[in-house]
């Protein structure tokens, strides 16, 4: 605890000290332990910078940069007092102009405005521009890696508190970013201070001395430039040392190392470029009147070192890496030795087919999350759906054209979709920026572009938002698993849910089944409600509606109808927009019309209508759903109860993803508003 409030009131305390500085002349003896701490705080703020990972780990940069410089402005106060008023200013800037000027003026002086152009003009203003570009480009890129997250979160690859964790360090690297672009505005104000001060001190000092002290003119320049060359000499020196530690942290990319691993690791994987580098430095000793020992030297270390280093690996050919085993990839990654002539017979439920050239996506050693990206895909349908999917066979699709995949279900090709290698996915106008190859986005229908990786920076500054390839292909299989979900959940499937739910409810599964219902008639039911997008995770409450409605009849159509009835809000509540369900309703006269049409048929009972009229009713209704969504809302149809099944056969063709909510479904829904309403004549819109 004590520790904890001293380092809160260290910073505060400096702060104070230094203003204090400012005002109060402090003894020699002070300053140059001053001086000789400044020094040692812009030297640990160098390594440090030189250490870390990445920029963020070292977030407090900008506030060091800040409260370095205005203490260093302190200390140039403090000694040009001194300076000016004894001629003396401590033993450590005497040491230093000394040594600079040794027993030359004139070089001393050179050699001091070297040192200032160095810190001004190279390392300075080069840090200032990378910090300028890094935070436009950072904040540009803010939407794009946003979107992303909700993309990893909304496939299950991350859950919720791993979302939140990287939106808290998108904001704090845009925080950060934003702090050195300023903070390095402070470096270079610093830097021309030094060269005022330093002008300030050799003009005033001169005038002092020939004027209070009664020197010669050649005493006094002697005397006043050693004093305020060494001034600014220990000014510059950690000056020029945080100026290296900003350049640093702002041309630092994330990575797995400091900068010296980095740095030597990525030089040591091209010995080639070590072994020519080194030839040609001794070569240079052929030229005439060329010194040959340096290059003999600095050659042979180069030689040297290329024979202790390896090459880089070149990337394996896309038919080297191996997909998965012929089975897949089952749930628990574990990978069997099937027999060929069984494994040729077996249709496989789920299964996603990838061209030659996009096993990398597969290959960990070649940065592939694909598979990972299915594990969690599986995890997320168990939650939303209550459905547990069969393994997803990853296999081979040397049939396929060149970076394309196929997803199939039960065997039979649902979906096909392409994620070309070397790109990533703008989904936005980039307009002609950025080259590419137009395409649409597979789930949502949205325009979007394949763009190059080397134009990611490029079309980030667009405002698109970028996919990555893997991602792109999960989104694209959780759609169809979803779509889809009816004809993933088996017999089986049907009896492992049943046994999970008997060991927490025995008396929800023994009552129904087998003494009711059999097991195919329960799986029918879930099938069904899976087909209209409803979860089965709430099973015990779905067996409990399908469990009063068996005693007295067994018809499928009667079952699924008290099943919904059962779950309630848990039906309706994802389709609520701010605790509001905004419904498409039927006038009395077209609901009329449709039970005159109800027919009972093998399928369970369907609405009999003349196809003007029936295609009507469709393209009103496509016509309402659009004009819901262009005002981001999400839209049911609601209908009478009878109606409502048979309505569902009706529109699920052309509208496969309205939800059809009967009235008795909306109990406890606080608030319903109409957004449209279907009528005998034409449509009419509200809201």
């Amino acid at each position: 605890m004590a520790s904890s409030r001293m380092a809160r009131l260290a910073v505060p305390i400096v702060v104070v000290i230094v203003v204090v500085m400012m005002v109060v002349p402090l003894p020699a003896a002070l300053l140059d332990v001053l001086i000789a701490f400044n020094i040692a705080m812009s030297l640990l703020v160098l390594l440090v910078a030189m250490q870390v990972r990445k920029p963020l780990d070292f977030a407090v940069f900008p506030t060091l940069v800040l409260v370095g410089t205005i203490f260093r402005l302190a200390l140039n106060v403090s000694s040009t007092r001194l300076v000016l008023r004894d001629g003396y200013a401590g033993k450590v800037i005497e040491a230093f102009g000394n040594i600079v000027i040794g027993g030359s003026l004139v070089i001393g002086l050179v050699v001091f405005a070297i040192l200032v152009i160095i810190q001004l003009t190279v390392v300075t203003n080069g840090a200032a521009r990378v910090a300028e570009v890094g935070a436009r480009f950072t904040l540009d890129a803010m939407p794009g890696k946003q979107m992303a997250i909700d993309a990893d979160l909304n496939s299950g690859l991350i859950d919720e508190d791993e979302a939140r964790r990287r939106r808290k360090e998108v904001a704090a690297e845009a925080d950060f970013y934003g702090a050195m672009d300023g903070g390095t505005k402070f470096v270079k104000g610093d830097a021309v201070a030094a060269v005022i001060i330093t002008l300030v001190n050799l003009i005033g000092g001169f005038a002092v001395g020939m004027i209070s002290q009664g020197l010669s003119p050649s005493e006094s320049i002697h005397k006043y430039s050693l004093l305020s060359v060494g001034d600014g000499l220990v000014s510059q020196i950690p000056a020029l040392l945080m100026s290296v530690a900003t350049g640093v942290i702002v041309t630092r990319s994330t990575s797995e190392g400091d900068v010296g691993n980095d740095l030597i690791g990525q030089l040591a994987r091209h010995s080639e470029a070590l072994r020519i580098g080194g030839v040609a430095l001794i070569a240079l000793c052929l030229v005439p009147g060329m010194p040959k020992l340096p290059f003999i030297v600095a050659g042979g270390m180069l030689l040297v070192g290329s024979t202790r280093v390896t090459t880089e690996p070149a990337p394996a050919p896309s038919g080297a890496v191996p997909m998965p085993a012929a089975g897949g990839l089952p749930a628990d990654g574990a990978q069997a030795a099937p027999d060929p002539i069984s494994e040729s017979l077996k249709v496989d439920p789920l299964e996603l087919m990838l061209a030659p050239d996009l096993v990398d996506l597969v290959d960990p050693a070649r940065g592939g999350d694909l598979l990972d990206r299915v594990r969690a895909l599986r995890r997320k349908t168990a939650l939303d759906l209550g459905l547990v999917l069969p393994p997803v066979r990853t296999r081979d699709g040397g049939q396929l054209p060149p970076g394309t995949y196929e997803i199939r279900i039960g065997g039979v090709a649902v979906s096909t979709g392409e994620a070309p290698s070397g790109h990533l996915l703008a989904i936005g106008d980039v307009g002609d920026a950025v080259p590419g190859r137009r395409t649409v986005e597979p789930v949502f229908g949205l325009p979007a572009v394949w763009v190059p990786s080397e134009y990611r920076a490029t079309a980030e500054m667009t405002g698109a938002t970028l996919v990555e390839r893997a991602a792109v292909v999960t989104t694209h299989l959780a759609e169809m698993v979803r779509r889809h979900a009816s004809r993933l959940l088996s017999l089986d499937d049907t009896r492992e849910l049943l046994d999970v739910l008997k060991a927490e409810r025995p008396a929800a599964v023994e009552e129904l089944v087998p003494a009711l219902l059999p097991l195919s008639s329960i799986q029918k039911v879930l099938q069904a409600l899976l087909d209209e997008q409803v979860s089965i995770r709430d099973l015990g409450r779905v067996l409990e509606g399908v469990g009063q409605r068996a005693r007295t009849t067994t018809d499928a159509d009667a079952l699924l109808e008290s099943a919904r009835l059962a779950l309630g809000p848990a039906l309706t509540s994802q389709y609520l927009t701010g605790g509001v369900l905004h419904a498409i309703t039927f006038d009395p006269q077209m609901e009329a019309e449709l039970a005159e049409g109800m027919r009972a048929g093998e399928q369970g009972v369907v609405i009999a209508l003349d196809p003007l009229t029936a295609n009507r009713l469709v393209t009103d209704l496509n016509t309402l759903v659009t004009g819901a969504e262009n005002a981001g809302l999400t839209p049911v149809l609601l209908t009478a109860g009878p109606l409502r099944l048979p309505v569902r056969r009706l529109v699920r063709g052309a509208l496969p993803q309205l939800p059809v909510i009967a009235f008795g479904e909306t109990a406890g829904i606080g608030s319903i508003e109409t957004v449209g309403q279907v009528s005998r004549g034409e449509f009419v819109a509200r809201g």
